[in-house]
């Protein structure tokens, strides 16, 4: 089944993983063997070749980069100039891997339409894989002006925070509302029909942003603090206001979002008996407390800062995803509300905003 993915960090991956995502998974894993610095050496998940195998042509690909203060314990740039031109280089990436072929930008609904029918009836080995860009947290958009600059580039969506506090609004483990930057940048977003990507909001951001935002919504990668009860996750009554709004939920596969008391250094996907299933159980419920399956998708962050020490363990790699619609039979959806999870409520959330 054709799949899209909501959330992955290909370019954060490439530039500061030093991962060539060309290469396989096998390669990617085998020349990390010998690194210690970040816990999920050695454990990629995610290339090129593995998310044509899956079937996965259309993701939200990535920017990302924190501006922190000297307060701040967070990694992240000084100055919101070098968080921009770290962004920049993130872009250049993408483009780069555009002129060899490997990546099809998705920016506008002809562009959107003419790559599904692409991925359907091409019978090319190496598929394009569509993207749509996204920038995780609002940071480096130095003013409103680099916001129209990178709107002309082809940003599409945008989440204001990230982890910490933020320049336009408080994100994970933040509190507080937009501040003074927030709401002209939600302005902003309004007029250029940025989606907004309400991932990572804290609380009182999210509800701040939904009084004063109403243009389109989304969120990205999110479960559900009724499951997993944590400040990252939204609520209930935060999905209920994403219903109204027509919003799609992607489901993410980092575990510690997925299963209650993860103890990161100590959990592991197989001592906690963690799989596929789980993220399931976030589906259902906000398929349950919708009344309907309109809402949900893949959004996986696989690969986002964890790898397979921290996903489920009937996942080896990303094109393991197409796993998940046999599981949803299973729980008794039917063949339509399977194809809506894999990609029609992506595709018709596109369609509405971008009409």
């Amino acid at each position: 089944m054709f799949l899209i993915d909501a959330h992955l960090d290909l370019s954060m991956n490439a530039l500061e993983w030093n991962r060539d995502l060309r290469a396989s998974i096998q390669d990617i894993n085998d020349r990390e063997k010998h690194l210690t610095d970040k816990p999920d050496r050695g454990n990629a998940t995610v290339s090129l070749g593995e998310l044509r195998k899956g079937n996965i042509g259309l993701v939200v690909a990535t920017q990302i980069a924190r501006y922190v203060d000297k307060s701040s314990a967070l990694p992240g740039w000084n100055s919101p100039e070098q968080a921009w031109a770290q962004t920049q280089g993130q872009l250049a990436y993408y483009k780069a891997l555009e002129r060899e072929g490997e990546l099809n930008p998705i920016r506008n609904l002809t562009e959107l339409n003419t790559h599904l029918s692409y991925w359907e009836n091409s019978s090319d080995a190496l598929k394009k894989i569509g993207y749509i860009l996204s920038l995780e947290g609002a940071d480096s958009i130095v003013s409103l002006e680099y916001l129209e600059i990178a709107h002309a580039y082809g940003l599409r969506a945008l989440g204001p925070a990230h982890y910490g506090p933020g320049r336009y609004a408080q994100g994970t483990n933040a509190t507080g509302g937009l501040g003074p930057t927030g709401r002209p940048l939600l302005a902003k977003m309004k007029e250029l029909n940025i989606i907004l990507d309400a991932t990572h909001l804290c609380d009182d951001s999210f509800w701040e942003a939904m009084e004063h935002h109403d243009g389109p919504v989304w969120a990205s990668h999110q479960n559900s603090r009724t499951l997993v009860d944590h400040n990252r996750q939204f609520t209930d009554a935060q999905f209920k206001e994403l219903f109204t709004r027509k919003a799609v939920i992607g489901m993410p596969l980092d575990a510690w979002m997925m299963i209650p008391d993860w103890v990161r250094g100590k959990s592991t996907p197989q001592n906690t008996g963690l799989v596929l299933n789980h993220m399931i159980d976030h589906v259902d419920h906000i398929c349950q407390l919708a009344g309907n399956t309109d809402h949900v998708g893949l959004g996986t962050d696989l690969d986002g800062g964890f790898g397979r020490e921290q996903c489920p363990s009937d996942l080896e790699t990303i094109a393991d995803l197409q796993k998940i619609p046999q599981l949803l039979s299973q729980r008794g959806y039917s063949d339509m509300d399977i194809k809506k999870f894999a990609h029609q409520n992506w595709i018709n959330f596109l369609h509405r905003t971008w009409a």
